[in-house]
């Protein structure tokens, strides 16, 4: 998940902001229905749950070592699964709810409702998604080194 939010980070949503009110909600809106489709939410919903399943795998008493990474990588999965659906998702709702461009009467309080604090939140959900990385991979070392 941390490469897709960093993708939005770094390169979507700086491309956007140079874009005018229309070209942007309109873009927005179609992404928005894009996304939801069986192979993000795969990711999305899988990154937590298997996240969980390791640390699950890391209670016996060899894995232990690993499993205050594995725990630390799940807390962060889980904020930013909670981050998506506390505060990403009802933006998009919101964008959504707007209703098709061509009916919008002022889209630049529509782009201004979204945008930075869409911006905002994906970067917290980015930081998270790519500490859990780091904290899994670590885990991944420990378990894995010569004892």
């Amino acid at each position: 998940m941390a490469g897709i939010y960093y993708a939005y980070a770094c390169s979507v949503m700086p491309g956007l902001r140079a874009t005018d009110a229309r070209t942007f909600v309109s873009t927005m809106q179609s992404i928005n229905i894009a996304i939801i489709n069986g192979w993000f939410l795969l990711a999305f919903v899988g990154a937590p749950l298997l996240t969980l399943a390791a640390g699950a795998a890391h209670l016996p008493a060899g894995g232990r070592s690993a499993l205050p990474w594995v725990a630390a990588g799940l807390a962060l999965n889980v904020v930013a699964f909670a981050v998506t659906v506390a505060a990403n998702v009802p933006l998009n709702d919101a964008l959504d709810a707007a209703g098709p461009v061509d009916q919008i009467t002022d889209l630049a309080a529509v782009r201004a409702h979204f945008e930075d604090a869409w911006i905002r939140w994906n970067i917290v959900r980015t930081a998270a998604t790519t500490a859990a990385f780091g904290c899994l991979g670590y885990a991944l070392v420990l378990t894995h080194r010569p004892r």
